[in-house]
């Protein structure tokens, strides 16, 4: 019998890693510490939700508004909250509803690119990107970021990368999961560069809302749909981090540039939106109300980041072996361990013996061994006995190496 082909694009490695083996077997032992929780409708978070939902249920929903934007109403509440964080007044019809910001990339890329264009993107940075260019055909294109006090961009080496197939540079701003703005002095680095070659910028920005740093304003979170747009460039946000709502399933795009390409661009992502008309009439009517009631929840989330970051560096301080880098903002921080070979293999040995979760940095990109991401979402009673753990683990690590016979 003839098998059915499928497409290139899915010729993915579906087979189990022995990372993922190992988390199996560690689930069914139980009492797993996850220090990768990013969910925070499963980190003991809670959401007053009593006002969206009630508009929720009350919406009239048997009148069907296929406005291919999204409805005025919901682009309008969009349009407010930037207003509220930024004092920028942005025009509604240049605001496209998408049901994730993954949607939103995938538009973007079938607006941008024929097949086997290229978009530059940072490294490291989350590894949904990867499917989600080779969904639409597109050749994501790594520029490099490098660590010195504080999260850099070559700008050279950026540019020693774009190509006659290149047709935009993807910002995440604050990255994921370095946890860095993009810097004033980048940005205009950065639109100058993109100017010249003729490129758009794409600028996610869904952890924009989560400085770290309480004791002072950072000078570089500003969102980009303020200020001077040179080039064409598309923000990308949403409620699933803005407000801890990932089950809800609404984003945007807010399309900033000249009026000229603005049009254009929009007239173009019109079609692109109106022929899938992905978005649900009841959830439109309620963000309005989700949007104004993210202030209680983004505390609750700042406090559990800050809470956590302190405990981890309570607990570094008290030892010498393990760091972490400088993190401005997000659910994520980089942790330095000892060069011990495999960082993965070494995720895996801490995950059997400690009952410890961690993601090893080459799942971002990282380049080189020695880097772990620790999500200081989980909480706070967990985030602590697992870092503890984290820590006794590699310091047996070296002393094990230590003791071993020299042959």
């Amino acid at each position: 019998m003839m098998l059915p082909k499928f497409s290139k694009r899915t010729q993915w490695d579906l087979q189990e890693s022995a990372y993922s083996a190992a988390l199996q077997l560690a689930k069914l032992r139980g009492a797993l510490l996850d220090l990768t929780a990013s969910n925070p409708t499963t980190c003991g978070l809670i959401a007053d939700a009593q006002h969206w939902r009630e508009t929720l249920l009350a919406a009239d929903s048997s009148i069907y508004d296929p406005n291919p934007r999204g409805m005025c109403s919901a682009r309008v509440s969009v349009a407010k909250y930037y207003w509220e964080q930024t004092k920028t007044t942005l025009d509604p019809d240049n605001i496209f509803l998408t049901t994730s910001t993954s949607e939103a990339y995938s538009f973007l890329f079938r607006l941008l690119c024929d097949a086997g264009d290229e978009i530059l993107i940072a490294q490291p940075s989350y590894p949904l990107f990867e499917f989600l260019a080779d969904l639409d055909d597109v050749q994501l294109i790594p520029y490099p970021l490098f660590y010195d006090h504080g999260w850099h961009l070559d700008l050279a080496a950026m540019e020693a990368r774009i190509t006659p197939r290149t047709r935009a540079i993807i910002l995440v701003h604050p990255n994921n999961p370095t946890g860095h703005f993009t810097s004033v002095q980048q940005r205009s680095q950065i639109e100058g560069l993109a100017k010249c070659h003729g490129l758009a910028l794409i600028v996610d920005e869904v952890f924009l809302d989560y400085a770290v740093d309480a004791s002072r304003e950072i000078a570089n979170s500003a969102s980009f749909v303020s200020g001077e747009h040179p080039v064409l460039t598309f923000v990308l946000s949403g409620i699933s981090k803005i407000c801890a709502l990932p089950q809800m399933k609404v984003a945007w795009i807010s399309v900033r540039g000249t009026q000229e390409i603005v049009t254009a661009a929009t007239e173009r992502l019109e079609v692109i939106a109106d022929t899938f008309l992905s978005m649900n009439t009841p959830i439109q009517h309620a963000l309005p109300a989700m949007l104004e009631a993210r202030h209680e929840i983004q505390k609750q989330i700042t406090g559990r980041v800050r809470t956590n970051l302190a405990e981890l560096d309570r607990q570094l301080h008290q030892q010498g072996l393990l760091s972490r880098l400088l993190v401005e903002a997000g659910w994520y921080v980089v942790v330095r361990i000892p060069a011990l070979g495999c960082t993965n293999a070494a995720a895996i040995r801490l995950l059997e013996a400690e009952n410890v979760l961690v993601h090893p940095g080459d799942f971002y990109g990282f380049a080189g061994e020695g880097w772990l991401i620790v999500s200081l979402l989980t909480p706070t009673d967990e985030f602590d006995d697992g870092i503890m753990r984290l820590i006794r683990f590699f310091h047996s690590e070296i002393e094990s190496q230590r003791t071993q016979p020299v042959r």
